[in-house]
């Protein structure tokens, strides 16, 4: 029997690990070395301490990371790095920063640096409605350019980036909330990679921010001190009282990634059997399921698609939960259903699913 937990296909917060929420059940009551609970224990405590060294530790190792990167434990979600990249790297500078507006969240990012300095966006997808990713004959870089952002998985139109694009002697900014620690990545190639931890990794409270040491030794004095990333690379992501719950399951995650699972090459794989699953399901079913994205660039995180009419799209929910599904609505910018299969929504769940769908398109075809 899977548990309603196991079947939560939310696009976020998602869900963890059966194997860690076990752990996180045992620790809310006493961590075994401190006989505490993770909820009181102090930020100041060299057990703290070791925890976030760990992690960061678990980190390079997952991508490889060179040792020219810091890992931050920041708060503030994707949304504070919205601002803090360009406060960083743009703010005073005569050349525009070159954006790709793909999808609801990209839209998001381009209004919050434009606060800062110029902005070109590059490429868009509004005028598809967002149902596909820029080719490569599409997008003429610039060299001076002082970055280039992009999301690397838009979670609510359901595409994602399977290569790396823009120039490699112009700094890489990449939005990775809803695939980092997903898959492999060449982490080296960004000079920041930034990801809220409650799709993948963890649950809400805590972003990791990947930040070169080019762009720590860029931040200005001038900004406030919680938002220069060297000042917080000093505090090792101590700077005020961090989310300490938060930053021991994102550990805890880390390890089943690490030591369960056997590394993102691994975890990619299980990602995708379970999307081609679905996907296959959308494909086979004669236009009944209807999928966003162009099959090219489909996300491996979500799969979002459409039913014939809103009517039985709103059955398709009931009957779900009635059957033990979890966050299948479509977000409300484009509506219709998403499911949603980070790193620890398990093949079987994925199974069951499309089954479910298969049950469904049977009894409702018209």
């Amino acid at each position: 029997m899977i548990s309603r937990n196991a079947l939560n296909f939310s696009g976020g917060p998602g869900a963890l690990p059966e194997t860690v929420l076990a752990q996180v059940e045992a620790a809310i009551k006493e961590v075994p070395e401190v006989g505490l609970s993770i909820l009181g224990i102090s930020h100041r405590s060299d057990w703290f301490a070791a925890v976030v060294e760990e992690t960061e530790n678990n980190i390079r190792t997952l991508l490889g990371l060179s040792e020219d990167f810091h890992i931050l434990f920041l708060q503030g979600g994707a949304t504070q790095q919205f601002s803090m990249v360009p406060m960083t790297l743009l703010r005073g500078q005569k050349h525009a920063a070159e954006y790709l507006d793909t999808g609801y969240w990209s839209s998001k990012v381009v209004t919050e640096a434009r606060r800062e300095g110029p902005v070109k966006v590059l490429w868009s997808g509004e005028s598809c409605g967002f149902n596909r990713l820029p080719t490569d004959d599409e997008l003429d870089f610039s060299p001076d350019a002082p970055y280039l952002h992009y999301v690397s998985n838009e979670t609510v139109e359901g595409l994602q980036f399977q290569r790396v694009v823009g120039r490699d002697d112009v700094p890489r900014v990449c939005d990775m909330s809803s695939d980092f620690l997903s898959k492999p990545c060449d982490a080296n190639k960004f000079s920041v990679i930034y990801a809220h931890a409650q799709k993948n990794i963890g649950p809400a409270g805590v972003t990791i921010v990947l930040v070169h040491d080019t762009v720590v030794k860029a931040s200005s004095d001038e900004l406030p001190t919680f938002l220069n990333y060297r000042r917080q690379v000093e505090s090792h992501s101590n700077l005020n009282t961090p989310p300490v719950f938060a930053i021991y399951v994102v550990l805890l995650v880390t390890r089943w990634l690490l030591n369960d699972v056997g590394g993102l090459e691994n975890m990619a794989q299980t990602n995708r059997h379970k999307a081609e699953l679905l996907y296959a399901m959308l494909d086979n079913s004669d236009g009944f399921y209807k999928g966003w994205s162009s099959k090219e660039d489909r996300s491996q995180m979500n799969v979002a698609f459409k039913l014939p009419d809103e009517t039985l799209e709103q059955k398709f929910l009931a009957e779900s939960h009635e059957a033990g599904f979890s966050g299948l609505a479509g977000h409300r910018a484009i509506g219709g259903i998403r499911a949603s299969i980070y790193n620890a929504l398990s093949l079987p769940a994925a199974e069951k699913l499309t089954n479910f769908m298969d049950d469904f398109l049977r009894h409702n075809r018209k």
